[in-house]
């Protein structure tokens, strides 16, 4: 610890790199679509994609149904066979007779009649059942952004490539989604409530300020919406809109009707004025968003993707490379100061004692309002714009 110490008395600026949220006006992305299971791939190196153009299929076993046929019949198990009127391997539908038994010259009948559409797969004379199974689940697999097929993983799916603006938020639920993108305030200051939500909004990405309520999200569920990008939102909200406790697992299987992607953090929280002006930018285009967060190992961030032809954009990466500079933007993510935006000011190599007493290197962000506020570097995130 004092060596560390000892090193700030030959420089007084530090290197440091933290990755951060992108908000990007035009960038080269790159999604990989792929399928849970081998399939078939329906599209080809070169093939222009829609959001919804299904590029493979797959299907995976229906579920199994055990119908115990020998005791409805009565019948020995090993006799089972005897009394089939299908065989192994054949369809059958909801309530077709797939056994048949009859005694007495017909004065005693009695059947087995299919519970599902499916097939059969095993008969057995030792149980005496019929194992049912369900017809195939397609799995259909689109392309979720617009834009060019540059890889193809046979039976596995494809990599698609397209110039886009590109925003992550910090934290988002919902799956994905598409649509139109409407700004439904007039400031990244302003909160969106249920009074900015229409009926037309339907399949639309709506665009808030520094908070969505709880009774805003309740109606743009609703009303259909597709997703709504907001600054923040309170935690307390969304436990009740989603009935269940957010953790730190990976969200994005929530069934709560919308797509929700949050670009601050929780509380009431001013939009960055970049991330407005850029959805302002490109209001009325189609986007793809997605809200899916992970936030321990293997990060996963929400985002919106918007494609457009404005220049073929390369990102930029030669400032990242360098890490955390004086006047790279970064955004604090540790209270006091959590979801404040600001530029480094300083990186002072020396390590500083925090009340826990333990040394930490830090560096000074200077806010919006001109203050200057000294925070550990692990508090923070770069904003790559």
């Amino acid at each position: 610890m004092t060596s560390n110490r000892s090193e700030g008395k030959t420089s007084s600026e530090a290197h440091a790199y933290t990755p951060g949220l992108k908000v990007k006006r035009s960038i080269m992305v790159q999604k990989t679509r792929r399928l849970p299971i081998q399939g078939k791939v329906l599209v080809d190196v070169g093939d222009e994609v829609e959001h919804n153009t299904i590029v493979a299929q797959a299907s995976i076993s229906g579920d199994p149904q055990i119908v115990k046929a020998s005791s409805i019949m009565g019948v020995d198990a090993i006799d089972l066979s005897r009394y089939m009127l299908k065989k192994e391997g054949d369809e059958v539908r909801e309530g077709e007779n797939i056994a048949y038994y009859s005694a007495l010259f017909g004065l005693i009948k009695k059947q087995v009649t299919s519970p599902i559409d499916g097939f059969i797969e095993s008969v057995s004379e030792i149980t005496g059942q019929i194992i049912l199974r369900g017809a195939p689940v397609p799995i259909n697999l689109n392309a979720y952004i617009s834009g060019k097929v540059v890889e193809v993983m046979p039976g596995e799916g494809i990599t698609i490539e397209t110039p886009a603006a590109l925003i992550q938020g910090i934290f988002g639920i919902g799956g994905e989604s598409h649509g139109k993108i409407r700004v439904a305030v007039d400031s990244p200051e302003d909160e969106l409530n249920e009074k900015h939500i229409h009926a037309e909004d339907r399949d639309a990405i709506l665009v808030g300020g520094s908070l969505v309520t709880l009774d805003a999200l309740r109606k743009a569920s609703e009303v259909g919406v597709s997703c709504i990008m907001v600054g923040g939102v309170r935690h307390t909200d969304i436990i009740q809109f989603t009935g269940e406790e957010i953790g730190v697992a990976i969200t994005g299987h929530e069934d709560v009707g919308l797509t929700l992607i949050v670009t601050e953090g929780f509380g009431r929280l001013t939009m960055s004025q970049r991330t407005f002006d850029l959805l302002k930018k490109f209001e009325g285009q189609l986007a793809s968003v997605n809200g899916a967060t992970q936030i321990r190992a293997g990060v996963l961030r929400p985002e919106i993707i918007i494609p457009h032809d404005e220049g073929q954009g390369q990102e930029e990466v030669g400032e990242l490379t360098l890490g955390m500079v004086p006047g790279t933007p970064v955004r604090i993510i540790r209270q006091p100061h959590f979801g404040t935006i600001g530029k480094v000011s300083s990186l002072p190599v020396e390590l500083q004692q925090l009340k826990s007493e333990s040394y930490v290197r830090v560096l000074n962000v200077a806010l919006d309002d001109g203050t200057i506020v000294t925070v550990p570097r692990a508090n923070v995130e770069i904003i790559e714009i």
